[in-house]
């Protein structure tokens, strides 16, 4: 139906094909539109899995571009030599950069710190084996921020996510091209601080005061302290909330805090919940002692008792057939085999890299511990290892699984990429390990020093499942015959 100016929806998507093919690929968006909406006299129809309109213009511009000649190569320049620096009166605040950069029109480049730095993105780019697209995106941020730079002006970092959140720009690319320059400013403040900030927010004044301090030597440690890891501060932080906010609506500083107020809040607590909270307490009250913030601290001689782990259960076909199902994608299958016939850790599977993948030996090594591969692991690297080349044939990252966003740095990829595929399974990654471990102390009959040459694991892991075997056996015979019959079915053979 002719629902604008006469044309219906079709002619005009076809109109706008046609523009973009007589302008050969050109920015024609300022062309006018009607007249070649007028011309139509044909549709371009597309059925299920065929490339769409504007998938064969990008595919007709790219031939052309290849057949065309390639860009020049920027010249081997190194760091401009400045002999004097104008230094700047007063701080001129953030800057907009709203300078429109489009290479195929071939801009002049002549201020030697851009042509620096379009040398450092070429080997930057070759080095992590990037596409047109990706180079092209981060020499035009480039040219956008340092075509008027000079030798004295910095460039903070806000001002470079400012300008590029909206333009498609990689921001981290451009943060390593200008930091390896020396004229990039870091001005973020960390999650980890924000973070504290609101998690402070209605403590006392002091308490508040003297609890950040403690956070921040354990995040970056020091002269006497090794940094813990921010997820451990968290889980500190989170514990002590609750007991920060009700003293403070009593108290000003920690030093008023006695023996009788950590006993009440810890009473209540029970399991694991209470081991945490005690845990943070120590940590917080150990530390205002040393730093001569309390004169005693309450803690001390407060004895919280072991907390008892669940028995781990076996996994049944019922709860496995799921994640089997799940388990599409070449990186999902690689995960789940590797979980659940060589009980790797989630953290094991994303930083595991190509070296740690024989596969004309057939020898796999996860943690540090090399183990044989077996035929469902070695076909399921295979296919994966097959898709990666395919997908990514000039990435520069070492690490076994890559995605769109990791193959063109050099990190492992995020948990929750690995993750979003089984949420909300009954057998997930954990589960399969932990069901893997099981099966093999019931096959090889609670034997702990057996678990720890198969599996690399230490003394103490495999002495808890050689005894939550030993509980599992020790049941029923109708139930012991259901728990051999599990572990003859889902357990590989025996690795040694």
């Amino acid at each position: 139906m002719p629902v604008k100016r006469g044309h219906c929806r079709l002619c005009w998507c076809q109109a706008r094909q046609d523009r973009s093919i007589a302008l050969d690929g050109r920015a024609g968006t300022h062309v006018v539109l009607l007249p070649y909406a007028r011309r139509v006299r044909h549709h371009q129809l597309f059925l299920a899995e065929m490339p769409a309109p504007r998938d064969l213009v990008g595919q007709a511009r790219r031939q052309r571009r290849a057949a065309g000649p390639p860009d020049p190569l920027p010249p081997a320049v190194g760091r401009p030599v400045v002999t004097w620096i104008q230094p700047s009166l007063f701080d001129p605040g953030p800057r907009d950069y709203r300078r429109r950069v489009d290479l195929r029109t071939r801009p002049t480049l002549d201020n030697p710190w851009l042509a620096w730095a379009l040398h450092l993105a070429y080997s930057f780019a070759e080095s992590r084996g990037f596409t047109d697209v990706v180079r092209e995106a981060l020499n035009r941020a480039l040219i956008m921020l340092l075509a008027d730079h000079t030798a004295s002006e910095t460039i903070r970092f806000s001002d470079i996510h400012r300008a590029l959140r909206k333009r498609g720009n990689s921001i981290h690319h451009t943060a390593h091209i200008l930091d390896q320059m020396g004229i990039l400013k870091d001005d973020r403040t960390r999650t980890i601080d924000r973070w504290l900030e609101r998690k402070l927010d209605g403590v006392a004044p002091a308490i508040g005061r003297d609890v950040h301090r403690w956070a921040l030597l354990l995040i970056d440690g020091g002269p006497r302290t090794k940094p813990r890891h921010p997820k451990t501060v968290r889980v500190l932080a989170t514990a002590l909330q609750p007991m920060l906010l009700d003293w403070s609506a009593r108290y000003g500083h920690l030093r008023e805090i006695t023996r009788d107020e950590v006993l009440d809040r810890i009473r209540p607590l029970r399991g694991q919940q209470r081991l945490t909270a005690m845990k943070a307490l120590r940590s917080l009250f150990r530390w205002a002692k040393a730093h001569q913030v309390v004169f005693r601290d309450p803690t001390n001689r407060i004895k919280v008792g072991r907390v008892e782990r669940p028995l781990p259960q076996p996994l049944t076909p019922a709860e496995i057939t799921p994640t089997v199902k799940a388990a599409a994608a070449p990186h999902i299958r690689v995960a789940v085999a590797l979980a659940a016939v060589h009980a790797a850790r989630h953290g094991d599977i994303i930083t595991m890299q190509l070296s740690d993948v024989d596969l004309v030996n057939r020898r796999l090594t996860v943690a540090g511990h090399t183990r044989p591969l077996d035929d469902l692991t070695h076909t399921a690297l295979t296919d994966w290892l097959d898709y990666r080349r395919r997908r990514w044939p000039n990435t520069a990252n070492p690490h076994l699984l890559i995605s769109k966003e990791s193959a063109v740095r050099l990190g492992p990829v995020s948990h929750p990429w690995l993750n979003r595929i089984l949420r909300g399974l009954p057998a997930t990654l954990e589960r399969l390990r932990i069901d893997r471990h099981l099966d093999e102390a019931l096959v090889s009959g609670a034997d702990p020093l057996h678990l720890a040459e198969v599996f690399g694991i230490c003394e103490a892991t495999a002495i808890r499942y050689a005894a939550a075997a030993r509980q599992l056996l020790s049941t029923p015979t109708e139930q012991t015959e259901g728990l051999t019959a599990h572990a003859g079915r889902h357990a590989q053979p025996t690795i040694s």
